[in-house]
């Protein structure tokens, strides 16, 4: 009875093992594409700071300057610190806009200082750093790894043009570790075309919402010629594995106080313009980009009041005062794309339209330009506004095709 039972069981199992083989070997008919494309999409994605084996060779031996922060991480370790346990002789890190731990102000100045934990000497590339290129001449090969978040006005990459600059100036070669853009399923807003509008939080010809890695922008200033004289950045890109602009990444670490969470990241693009206003997005609160309100009860039920919180106290609008507006909250990031209805709904619902925009030529210069102001001043609908920008936006994405390193998502 027990010979018959375990010779049952194993006849179960094998038909078991038969039947599996058979539907893994079976071929892929056009009704399994979903599958596999699901399959594909769970693939780990592997930023190139995690692909050790590729890029440490290129190190080893050499004087190292790194342009980095807290989302500099190999796994749950700073690169700074891989590094330095690998053998490789870093000299110093460069600090973009907050700081090199990720916890200084917006806009705020980033002073040269020490890395308490390694002791490596940081400078600042955020602002004017007059002795930028002797540092950078001071090394055999620099380092960018910074977790970028795809719009425009996201000062990371005006300081890796900047690094790009230095690089070319002192024939030092630039090692990018290239990240996953965590709103690269999408391109969207003005592209900005007048060097009127050139600033730190609109440096580059691209649209507001670029859908370039890191890595792809970097090769799109080479070839477009944007670095000066038209010279080019010898640089070497250590792409991420297992990824394409259809990818929805999250970060592992967060991009600045004020970007906290995943969603907040997916907002960002859609509520920076309120930075050129008084209405507030949520700053000095546990919920930044996320909320949108204003000290007047016509903007809406929800209440909320800005305070202080570490990385957001300098600049805080409509600080200690009770807000009215809207909780984005419950938006799935997932699905969220960027649009302009937030901000003219909370400007047409406004009695201060002449003062609503209260710093204009900022406000021109996250645009990229000054037609956005006057459209929304007009009464443009946000459709209305978005429709305007659909034929840069196709010239654009013809030249965005040339440099991209990965699929795309259309």
């Amino acid at each position: 009875m027990l010979i018959n039972i375990y010779t049952r069981c194993l006849s179960l199992i094998f038909m078991l093992f038969v039947i599996g083989c058979q539907a893994s070997t079976a071929p892929q008919d056009s009704k399994n594409d979903t599958d596999s494309t699901t399959i594909s999409a769970v693939k780990e994605v592997i930023p190139g700071a995690d692909q050790l084996s590729k890029y440490l060779p290129l190190l080893k031996g050499k004087k190292v300057g790194i342009l980095g922060n807290q989302t500099s991480v190999v796994g749950q370790e700073h690169l700074v610190d891989v590094l330095i346990a690998n053998g490789i002789d870093v000299r110093f890190a460069f600090a973009p806009e907050h700081g090199f731990r990720g916890k200084i102000e917006r806009g705020e100045k980033v002073d040269n200082d020490i890395d308490s934990k390694t002791g490596i000497a940081l400078h600042t590339l955020y602002g004017k750093n007059v002795k930028a290129d002797s540092i950078v001449g001071s090394v055999d090969i620099m380092i960018y790894d910074l977790q970028d978040v795809g719009a425009r006005f996201y000062t990371y990459i005006t300081s890796m043009h900047r690094l790009m600059q230095l690089c070319v100036n002192q024939g030092t070669p630039l090692l990018i570790l290239d990240r996953p853009n965590p709103n690269g399923d999408q391109v969207a807003g003005p592209v900005r075309k007048d060097d009127k509008y050139k600033s730190t939080v609109s440096y580059h010809k691209i649209a507001m919402v670029h859908g370039l890695t890191v890595g792809e922008l970097a090769t799109m200033i080479n070839g477009e010629g944007w670095l000066n004289n038209g010279k080019t950045c010898d640089i070497t890109i250590i792409p991420v594995e297992n990824y394409d602009h259809s990818t929805l990444y999250e970060p592992p670490v967060i991009p600045s106080p004020s970007l906290p969470n995943y969603l907040s990241i997916r907002l960002y693009p859609s509520l920076c313009l309120f930075e050129g206003t008084d209405i507030s997005v949520g700053r000095g609160t546990d919920f930044p980009f996320q909320v949108i309100g204003y000290a007047d009860p016509r903007f809406g039920e929800f209440t909320f009041t800005p305070g202080v919180r570490e990385g957001m106290a300098a600049h805080v609008e409509q600080k200690g005062k009770t807000c009215y507006g809207i909780d984005l909250r419950s938006i799935d990031p997932k699905t969220f794309t960027f649009t302009m209805k937030y901000f003219v709904d909370f400007y047409q619902k406004s009695d201060f339209k002449d003062k609503f925009i209260v710093r204009s030529e900022f406000f021109n210069k996250l645009a990229g330009n000054a037609s956005l102001q006057e459209k929304i001043k007009k009464g443009w609908t946000a459709e209305e506004i978005e429709n305007s920008w659909t034929e840069e936006l196709s010239e654009y994405k013809k030249m965005r095709k040339k440099y991209l390193l990965y699929p795309d998502f259309e």
